[in-house]
């Protein structure tokens, strides 16, 4: 069931009216019952995967949590729960790269293994792993206590708005919250409007500009080889688009979801793409995988506490990591491993730049400037996009070739632009929603405040204007999806 269903709107209405009613101690058993259900949407039998992992990580919690000081039995009761946990992970995900890579091995003394998995992956099941982990590192940290309830707990891993494609909560956060889910006062009209205001625009960044910009982007990945310079950088270009609002959007919904129901999630994105440096750019980008690798990978590796050398291969390491965790292919580690060049390289050449910037006297607190940062952060990101979009590092390689062989600047001026096969409606479309979120971000970027916090400063006339605007957008183009294509969320498949 996805978000971006009228399944799923009937679904959440459904779920919400009991929710409403039902005697406060009762929200905690029944929104386990309607996460457990949501799963079960997509496979009942992966259903005992997450009931599994809730399992196996909630005795590793209490056996962990039994302990006071730091002990052998304490890191043991760790380790097991983790290797327990990520063993589910592995075995679904990294089978068959883990035998293929076997297979290379083997095959210098002229052997191979012929077999290969054909397993579904399990949906969100990178998700749910990295917060059970991340629960029980806390919980060996001191950071929470052991939760003892089965039912908070199993809650806090299934939480459905959140549990196939994140955020990766924290357990001080949500498990906090749902401990004291009775005590919330949930019929908070400021509050649901809020959270309904979210879900619209999480529903308009995915129907309207992720959807629009995959028609592009996937048109011109699937025909690279006979396409030109100016092509391949407007594919690039639509798929940064695409995975942006995809993902934003979908962080969205889960938030507003959330907060209708009295529950905060942690913030996921922050204009990424209006970041500076790539550093920023990772401290707006799926901040909670980022923050995720630094409390749980980074800072345990030594982070940058013993030296550049070390600092720069703990970078590496955990972007490489990342790269992994977002796919088992060799694309996806080089995706990421650029990406820790990318933060190796600026850090080093971050005093270099710095002295050149006063030498040259450039006012680096303008506009211009900062524009100027904001575009090279773009371009470098895009650039390693291909590598994410493309099926394998070959295709990744050809396309960058093509990129920056094959030119054919005419096609701007005599309609080669639109030769893709898609109506030039929808290229007019996709820039006029472009515009939109870039109004949006700015003001996010400047207030700090998020559109329905600015739609609740503003008079009631230009609120319902906005949300009249939004709803309508959503409700034409979703149903529209049929002539250009339905595209489930990007990072279900993570």
């Amino acid at each position: 069931m996805m978000f971006n269903s009228f399944s799923f709107i009937c679904f959440f209405i459904a779920i919400l009216m009991p929710y409403f009613l039902i005697k406060p101690k009762m929200r905690r058993v029944w929104l386990l019952v309607v996460s457990i259900l949501f799963y079960s949407f997509w496979n009942p039998l992966y259903v005992f995967l997450l009931l599994y992992c809730i399992l196996v990580t909630y005795v590793a919690g209490r056996l962990i949590g039994r302990f006071q000081d730091v002990s052998s039995k304490k890191k043991l009761f760790l380790s097991l729960g983790i290797v327990l946990d990520l063993f589910v992970l592995i075995f679904f995900k990294y089978q068959n790269m883990m035998i293929e890579l076997l297979d290379s091995v083997l095959g210098h003394f002229d052997f191979s293994i012929n077999y290969r998995f054909e397993l579904m992956l399990p949906i969100g099941i990178s998700f749910y792993t990295f917060q059970t982990i991340g629960y029980l590192i806390d919980v060996y940290r001191g950071k929470v206590k052991a939760s003892k309830n089965i039912i908070e707990y199993s809650l806090f891993v299934s939480f459905f708005p959140q549990l196939v494609a994140g955020p990766i909560e924290r357990s001080e956060n949500l498990i906090r919250q749902i401990k004291d889910i009775d005590k919330i006062e949930i019929r908070n009209t400021a509050r649901i409007r809020q959270g309904l205001y979210t879900m619209l625009w999480g529903f308009f960044m995915k129907v309207v500009i992720a959807d629009r910009a995959a028609l592009i982007a996937d048109a011109v990945f699937k025909d690279y080889k006979i396409l030109g310079s100016v092509e391949l950088l407007i594919g690039i270009i639509c798929f940064s688009l695409q995975i942006y609002c995809d993902f934003g959007g979908y962080s969205a919904i889960a938030t507003g979801a959330a907060k209708i129901m009295g529950i905060d999630l942690m913030e996921n994105f922050n204009t990424p793409y209006f970041a500076g440096s790539i550093k920023e750019f990772w401290s707006r980008w799926h901040i909670s995988l980022t923050t995720w690798f630094r409390d749980y990978l980074y800072i345990p590796l030594g982070g940058n506490r013993k030296g550049k050398l070390i600092k720069y291969r703990n970078l590496l390491i955990i972007f490489l990591v990342s790269g992994l965790w977002h796919g088992a292919e060799w694309s996806f580690v080089v995706w990421g491993g650029l990406h820790g060049l990318y933060m190796i390289i600026g850090d080093v050449t971050s005093s270099v730049r710095e002295r050149l910037t006063k030498r040259l006297k450039i006012n680096t607190s303008c506009f211009s400037w900062k524009l100027l940062q904001a575009l090279i952060v773009f371009m470098l990101t895009s650039f390693a996009w291909i590598f994410f979009r493309a099926g394998n590092i070959k295709e990744a390689v050809e396309y960058i070739s093509r990129l920056f062989t094959v030119s054919d600047p005419w096609i701007l001026f005599d309609g080669g632009i639109y030769s893709f096969g898609i109506p030039v409606i929808e290229y007019n479309l996709l820039a006029g929603s472009v515009l939109v979120l870039t109004i949006v971000d700015l003001l996010y970027r400047k207030t700090g405040k998020k559109l329905d916090a600015l739609l609740q400063d503003q008079n009631m006339w230009f609120r319902w204007a906005v949300v009249l605007f939004l709803l309508c957008s959503c409700i034409f183009f979703n149903c529209s999806a049929n002539e250009v294509g339905v595209h489930q969320f990007i990072y279900f498949q993570f």
